[in-house]
């Protein structure tokens, strides 16, 4: 199929009422949003659901995260309770996924085949005036190629998509550049299933009860059937192997000054000179983990565009938003760790 780019200042009403009806009528649009960009589908059309699968080379039991105008229109998708009112309160609009009993307007396709549902609200204005263009709530995971770095400009998106789906929205570079976070509600507890810009301190302010699934640092098992997007399969990852080094930033330096000329490093901005020689990629300041969490796919899609052969990185932290780095590159390097 031939693929429409609306550029930056094409968006207008005319532009979205545009893509809305592609939407309604089961097409896929590609739209941006605070985190990552999306790849849209009407969430109450199975078929259209079915296509981003298709489009994303997708496995069929992970689920699809709704997008919704606003956070009242939770209700008419999922049976809400006071802890959604609570966390919609305090983080919606925002980066923040709820899992919740899906009511039955919502196909199977869209939930992995799951009774629950994962809605979102997004702070991004283009994407909540498409929704509302749109007429219906969207269906959307991150608009890239499954298991590849999700995609944070419209040019990662058309690099992937261009040809598999109908319309591309430029809304410009994503403003966090990880996907949002996402909990689940069930009977009253509060489970933390992937980390994001909300933050497990944040959630905790305003709950008491707050777990954190098993998942979100360590490898699920195969036989386990994910819960939320990104927990089963191998995710964020260059088409190189990545490497997580876990020690000392003076081990970590070291041990990179050694590496071959087939090997890529993935160093803090203020380590660069240091590594005159060698192939890098910088990904932000040492310490400033939103910097590096804007640019993490980025540099990873930066990565599959070298002919390194191995990738070495620094091990996140497991604390603040640090966590998400950590949860997503654990993942892109497929539990690989050295420990120095």
């Amino acid at each position: 199929m031939k693929t429409e780019f609306i550029s930056q200042n094409e968006i207008n009403l005319s532009t979205l009422t545009h893509a809305g009806e592609i939407l309604r009528c089961g097409g896929l649009v590609v739209f941006p949003t605070e985190t990552v960009y999306g790849l849209g589908a009407n969430a109450l059309d199975s078929t259209a659901a079915e296509k981003i699968y298709a489009a994303k080379g997708r496995p069929s039991d992970n689920p699809l995260i709704v997008h919704i105008a606003s956070p009242d229109d939770a209700e008419k998708y999922a049976h809400i309770g006071e802890e959604y009112k609570r966390l919609s309160k305090a983080f919606m609009p925002g980066p923040l996924t709820v899992i919740m009993p899906k009511r039955n307007c919502i196909p199977s396709t869209v939930t992995g085949g799951l009774d629950s549902v994962g809605i979102r609200c997004p702070e991004n204005k283009i994407a909540r005036d498409l929704i509302k263009a749109a007429g219906v709530p969207i269906a959307a995971p991150s608009a890239n190629i499954s298991g590849k770095p999700s995609p944070t400009s419209a040019e990662h998106v058309k690099v992937d998509l261009d040809g598999k789906v109908d319309a591309i929205i430029d809304g410009g570079e994503c403003t966090f550049g990880l996907e949002s976070t996402i909990v689940k509600i069930e009977n009253g507890k509060i489970t933390l299933l992937r980390p994001g810009a909300i933050t497990l301190d944040m959630l905790n302010a305003l709950f008491d009860n707050v777990e954190v699934a098993d998942a979100v640092t360590n490898k699920l098992s195969e036989d386990a059937r994910p819960l939320s997007p990104g927990m089963k399969y191998r995710h964020y990852a260059p088409s190189a192997p990545l490497y997580l080094l876990n020690g000392s930033d003076e081990k970590r330096i070291a041990y990179c000054s050694a590496a071959g000329e087939d090997t890529l490093l993935l160093v803090f901005d203020e380590e660069a000179e240091l590594f005159s020689g060698h192939s890098i990629i910088t990904i932000g300041k040492r310490g400033d983990e939103k910097s590096q969490a804007k640019r993490l796919f980025a540099a990873l899609r930066e990565a599959d565009a070298t002919n390194c052969k191995k990738i070495l990185a620094p091990m996140p932290r497991k604390s603040g938003i640090a966590l998400a780095l950590y949860n997503r590159m654990i993942r892109a390097a497929a539990h690989n760790i050295i420990d120095l």
